[in-house]
């Protein structure tokens, strides 16, 4: 039998303290849910695969288990460097970002594409576009980041400087948790101004790997006991263009950030030229059907499934997503069978009634129904 999850029990909601921005799809609420069922497992390496802002990974690395952790996107490399790769305890840092808050504010490339003044309120500036954060913190955001490649620092030096300058930048922008819009007005969190701080990093007790990379191209050199996958099904959105690849455009700034290469931009938000449908494609994110009327994107993840060198695999799905869940019951059965698996529905807190057979299925009616299932490989 499933399990049924109410998400605001104080028992579920114990797990280790994780950092991370605003984010489409973050798991933060279901980690507890994550590590019960990965607790059900003799697993002691863990695989993430689609890493994100990599809570999940910091979840299972202080819970005592090995973390591989991969994701195609930079900033996620840097937090997962920060966290899962740090040799130096918190207070090491305390000087080093105490230096960049008291850098003089500058202004820059940042400025001039992503600062607004507060006109009264409204954050559309004399370009007509909306701007993410005001003037004051942008031209610090210039001032910092300059610093932090002046500072010619080592990797985790570097990933720490830089994840502590997303994490303060997510806490004052002016927007609902994406970079693909803007807001009208600007929000009161904006005209705070920005303050990095040293983020809660901990010492792991094992020799956790990172990866920046599609997943097909390192997933055969990856042995894990157990597989985190979380992939992005796409949007049920069906005006989307089909190649749409929402991460890479809702989170373009922060690769922009990372990367410090002053790109080529567009539209109205100034997103980067290689965030766009044509540059940038996601073979998860793709509604589009194949020859045999199966959606491309669930074909990725029963092939992604079939070549995972792990015993376990906690698979993420969301019913908001494109793939339908016959098709996700489909792709389960052949690849393994259900050990067990957790329904948590938003709206209601509660998901009832659901097995682990065939029949779950009928089961997955609200669009906000995140469901986690247990998998044993054949």
């Amino acid at each position: 039998m499933g399990q049924q999850m109410n998400l605001f029990d104080s028992d579920a909601l114990d797990y280790p303290a994780t950092e991370g921005i605003k984010y489409a799809g973050s798991k933060l609420k279901m980690i507890p849910h994550i590590l019960r069922l990965a607790r059900k497992v003799s697993a002691t390496t863990v695989f993430d695969g689609f890493s994100g802002t990599t809570r999940v990974s910091q979840a299972f690395a202080q819970s005592g288990y090995r973390v591989i952790s991969n994701d195609i996107a930079v900033w996620s490399e840097i937090f997962a460097t920060c966290y899962l790769l740090q040799p130096k305890p918190s207070h090491e840092y305390y000087s080093l970002i105490d230096h960049l808050n008291g850098v003089r504010p500058t202004d820059g490339w940042f400025t001039k594409h992503y600062g607004g003044l507060p006109n009264d309120g409204v954050s559309v500036q004399q370009d007509g576009l909306k701007k993410p954060w005001q003037i004051h913190n942008t031209r610090k955001l210039d001032a910092i980041r300059q610093e932090i490649e002046s500072l010619n620092l080592n990797a985790h030096d570097k990933a720490v400087a830089i994840a502590s300058l997303i994490l303060a930048l997510d806490q004052v922008d002016n927007t609902i948790g994406h970079y693909a819009s803007y807001l009208h007005n600007w929000s009161e969190r904006s005209y705070r101004t920005l303050v990095l701080k040293v983020p809660r990093m901990f010492r792991s007790e094992h020799h956790n790997l990172v990866y920046r990379e599609n997943i097909f191209n390192i997933i055969d050199d990856i042995v894990a006991d157990l597989a985190y996958i979380d992939p992005p099904y796409g949007s049920n959105n069906e005006k989307m263009p089909p190649s749409r690849v929402r991460y890479a455009a809702y989170y373009h700034i922060w690769k922009s950030i990372c990367l410090f290469d002053c790109p080529k931009l567009f539209g109205k938000a100034n997103r980067r030229r290689d965030s766009s449908d044509v540059e940038s494609y996601s073979i998860f994110e793709d509604f589009r059907k194949t020859s045999d009327g199966s959606y491309v994107s669930i074909a990725s993840v029963g092939a992604l499934m079939a070549q995972i060198q792990a015993q376990w695999i906690i698979l993420s799905y969301s019913s908001g997503g494109r793939t339908t869940a016959n098709d996700l019951r489909d792709v389960i059965a052949e690849n393994g069978h259900i050990i067990d698996m957790v329904a948590v529905e938003y709206k209601r807190n509660v998901m009832s009634n659901m097995t682990k057979t065939n029949e779950w299925v009928r089961d997955v009616v609200s669009p906000n129904m995140e469901l986690l299932f247990l998998i044993e490989k054949r």
